[in-house]
């Protein structure tokens, strides 16, 4: 009996940790997009949070700009991640040659790194973006 105990215990405990947990499914007709601010993005975008900063104040959006529409320079205090999904993209770090993003494509923005990225002026493009919230930023 003395070996069975510490075994119910373990058991008790995980299926206190399963019940107190479920997944949360949020369907993307339910995720409110906006057009994106005039002094973020000057140009027409259209962004809808994935995510808010429940995970360790990490968050994630979706953003997608249509041609000719970009960020404005910017940068983030804890870095950015951005994965492309959809189109043809171009990003700009301050003082570099603006590259190409295509789908697929991965880019990481080092914390407090100038940039700003968006379509290309004939295509649009989407992005999935993860950052760190510092100060709600």
């Amino acid at each position: 009996m003395k070996v069975l105990i510490p075994w119910i215990c373990a058991l008790v405990i995980l299926a206190l940790a399963a019940i107190s947990q479920s997944i949360t499914l949020t369907k993307t007709e339910d995720r409110a997009g906006q057009i994106g601010s005039p002094d973020t993005f000057p140009r027409t975008d259209y962004a809808a949070p994935v995510f808010p900063p429940v995970m360790n104040d990490v968050s994630a959006g979706e953003v997608t700009f249509l041609p000719g529409a970009r960020s404005a320079w910017h940068t983030h205090p804890a870095g950015q991640m951005l994965v492309i999904t959809h189109g043809t993209g171009w990003v700009q770090e301050r003082g570099q040659e603006k590259q190409v993003m295509l789908v697929g494509d991965v880019v990481w923005f080092p914390p407090e790194v100038e940039h700003w990225h968006g379509a290309t002026s004939t295509t649009s493009v989407t992005h999935g973006a993860g950052w760190h919230c510092v100060n709600r930023a």
